[in-house]
């Protein structure tokens, strides 16, 4: 079983990849990425993956596997049957040796409800529980930052409110100065490699999160080797971006 609550997070960069074939989770292992997040259909959003997934991702890799806990596609404000099916969800995950867990829920009006939040980061206890882009669906992100916070969730991925990570960088940014060291806060959401190095000079945060979608839309997840190759060149421009910005520090 993997390492429980303790973050992937060793360095101030961190690549996160979001995938729905073991093959992709083969190739960001293979090109250094420090840990994946698991779902199935991805066109969609994402959604649970099934048991048979999970198992053979936890099988094949020696990264984090954090794994996405989502019922259905649509909106977050979820049943109480769909909720019950959420926490059966998470027992699966934990059982089958998770890494840590992916969330969010809503109310009907788009806040967050910290009450359920709360309930299934709770119930994944010891793994670490990231609320993911839900976040983005709320009326009032700063007001959102702090319920998620309140939720006790340990990471938060956001576009900051943008339909991509690359419009709604500067708003990050806002969000990141905010959080302080409450949340971990990744960057993500639409995330392509041509744009990378202006999201993290616009956001000023090195922890991002994608598929590396291509310009023609489609996702580099069904190709193993230029995933790879993609996730590679994502991660060495991410240091590259971070030696710079540490550079001028380290002059004085």
């Amino acid at each position: 079983m993997q390492e429980l609550w303790l973050e992937a997070m060793t360095s101030s960069v961190f690549f996160e990849l979001c995938v729905e074939s073991i093959d992709a989770g083969r190739a960001a292992q293979a090109a250094g990425a420090d840990r994946i997040e698991l779902c199935s259909q991805l066109d969609r959003g994402g959604v649970t993956p099934s048991a048979e997934l999970e198992a053979g991702h936890l099988r094949s890799l020696t990264i984090p596997v954090y794994v996405l806990i989502r019922p259905r596609s649509g909106d977050f404000c979820y049943s109480a049957e769909e909720f019950d099916l959420m926490r059966r969800q998470v027992e699966q995950a934990k059982d089958a040796g998770a890494g840590g867990i992916a969330v969010g829920v809503l109310h009907k009006n788009g806040r967050v409800d910290v009450e359920r939040t709360r309930a299934l980061v709770e119930l994944s206890r010891p793994l670490a529980v990231t609320f993911h882009r839900a976040f983005d669906e709320t009326p009032d992100l700063e007001e959102a930052l702090e319920h998620v916070i309140e939720a006790g969730a340990d990471n938060l991925l956001t576009s900051g409110g943008a339909s991509d990570v690359l419009s709604g960088a500067e708003f990050i940014k806002t969000l990141r100065d905010q959080a302080g060291e409450q949340i971990h806060i990744i960057a993500g959401g639409g995330l392509r490699l041509e744009s990378l190095v202006e999201v993290v000079r616009r956001a000023g945060i090195y922890s991002l999160h994608g598929s590396l979608t291509r310009k023609n839309g489609h996702h580099a997840n069904g190709n193993g080797s230029s995933l790879e190759s993609d996730v590679r060149e994502a991660i060495r421009l991410l240091n590259a971006e971070y030696s710079a910005a540490l550079a001028p520090t380290l002059k004085n």
